[in-house]
């Protein structure tokens, strides 16, 4: 009897698993169309926020702190994403600092404790990244500023697909992979 019970509970736990598998993989396949957005439909979303005041805990447009500023953006162009940077951090694809696109998230490390992630924007293209700082709200700064986020500058990670050519802020044209 021991035998039989020992035997259904290993085809049970096969079965369950052959199925989250199948379940898992078809979810991040549709996922990966359903994320798609050009640099244009992007820079819409996250400037209408800009000069909103920073709020520590903030999501709303009465004052973002960062996460809540890149949890509202990607809200609005149909992308979940955690609620802190250190969670966004755990999400999306690793992307060179070479290699970004506009809707990248850029992850910084404001503490100084190790490579922590306490701070995250959006990359905004031609070397400036969105995001909501305390001192001035939302704001588009300089990624390698070399007197604060240059120096601080964790990593990137790709949540979707940006498609179409892209405008970038200086007028010139750059083809994008999609």
């Amino acid at each position: 009897m021991k035998h039989w019970i020992t035997s259904k509970y290993i085809l049970c736990t096969i079965i369950t698993s052959i199925i989250l598998i199948f379940l898992l993989n078809f979810e991040t396949e549709a996922s990966a169309e359903e994320f798609d957005f050009t640099s244009e439909e992007f820079r819409e979303t996250a400037k209408q926020y800009l000069n909103t005041p920073y709020r520590w805990g903030g999501t709303t447009t009465r004052g973002f702190d960062c996460s809540g500023y890149v949890m509202k953006v990607f809200t609005d162009l149909g992308i979940n994403l955690p609620r802190t940077s250190s969670m966004q951090y755990q999400v999306g694809e690793a992307v060179a600092k070479d290699e970004l696109q506009p809707g990248d998230l850029v992850f910084f490390n404001t503490t100084g404790k190790g490579k922590s992630v306490s701070h995250v924007g959006i990359y905004y293209g031609d070397g400036k990244f969105i995001h909501s700082q305390s001192y001035k709200g939302v704001s588009i700064t300089d990624l390698n500023d070399p007197k604060y986020w240059g120096a601080r500058y964790v990593g990137a990670k790709r949540i979707a697909n940006v498609g179409e050519i892209l405008q970038t802020t200086t007028g010139t044209t750059n083809e994008s992979a999609s």
